[in-house]
């Protein structure tokens, strides 16, 4: 395998939707105020979790890693994203590109493993109650936590160190929002098939089967809420568990079909479009579905803001 510093290019060229340049400023400003509003949302969650000693429990310290990892990768994306954006062409150098890869594997690798642990978490505290304290204590919400982001910083470092690894001899125009693995891929000079194999192998355990684990979660806490006597307890129960299906099938769902999908799956303006789904709209969404319409945080919220904003005006 021939090594990088044998490779030619110094730089790449991000596209983005330079094919439509007519909407590109729209764009810019519409990727922008997401952009913001997702800053925002998880910070929020982040601030009101780690202050309030009352949420100081595995589900909402679940979600403030969930809400760290979404701020990190949309970090990662978006700023560059908005240069492609208000350019014609965004330029990027070697480096930077494959240190964009490596984060963007990092934190979508350890966002697929703590979805499925707060599923886990989940189907614990509904189906087996009373053996909740025993099954998700603290060690072993620790643990889950740790697998999580120790299996994203794995994945990100073998993957971005074997790509990087590959000879990239010209074009150098990546046509996509970011560095992401496959975009980049199609610049390889070099044989990939093995790589593909791996990473379609590695993809399948990171991506499909922890979906298909969390829909089994799934399916069993709704076999336990059919069984509520409560109808206003069930209807809560079924509107929590919609929202968190919608967030997880539009995370995975769309990952699934851009990294499992042969390259002649789809159009390359259609692989753009399912990548805003994970990279843009995912953590725009996850801290009003999971958070912030949780009526806990609601009061953790209110108490914050009581104490420091309205006890200062005083």
């Amino acid at each position: 395998m021939k090594r990088q510093n044998q490779s030619s290019v110094v730089e790449f060229i991000l596209l983005g939707f330079s094919n439509f340049s007519e909407l590109q400023e729209q764009l810019f400003g519409i990727f922008l105020v997401i952009y913001l509003v997702t800053l925002m949302g998880n910070a929020i969650v982040i601030v009101v979790i780690s202050l309030e000693q009352s949420l100081h429990v595995p589900m909402y310290l679940f979600l403030l890693n969930l809400s760290v990892v979404e701020v990190s990768f949309s970090a990662v994306i978006m700023p560059e994203m908005l240069v492609a954006l208000s350019t014609e062409k965004a330029r990027i150098s070697f480096v930077s590109c494959f240190a964009q890869m490596y984060f963007i594997l990092l934190f979508g690798g350890t966002e697929c493993f703590l979805l499925g642990a707060m599923a886990y978490d989940r189907f614990a505290a509904v189906c087996h109650p009373l053996n909740y304290p025993i099954t998700m204590n603290n060690r072993v919400f620790m643990k889950l936590v740790i697998f999580s982001w120790v299996l994203g910083f794995m994945l990100g470092t073998v993957q971005t160190s074997w790509v990087s690894s590959f000879p990239f001899c010209g074009p150098n125009e990546i046509n996509h929002l970011s560095c992401e693995t496959p975009a980049v891929l199609e610049l390889a000079c070099a044989d990939i098939f093995l790589f593909e194999i791996c990473a379609f192998t590695s993809t399948v355990l990171i991506i499909l089967v922890p979906f298909l684990l969390i829909l089994l979660s799934y399916i069993r806490i709704l076999f336990a809420i059919l069984k509520m006597p409560s109808t206003t307890g069930r209807q809560k129960a079924f509107s929590t568990c919609a929202s968190h299906l919608t967030s997880v099938t539009l995370f995975y769902g769309t990952a699934n079909m851009t990294y499992l999908q042969p390259k002649s799956g789809y159009s390359l303006e259609t692989k753009k479009l399912m990548s805003l789904a994970y990279s843009l709209l995912t953590p725009l969404l996850n801290p009003l579905i999971y958070s912030l319409r949780n009526s806990e945080m609601k009061r953790a919220l209110m108490k914050l803001w009581r104490k420091k904003v309205v006890l200062h005006a005083v």
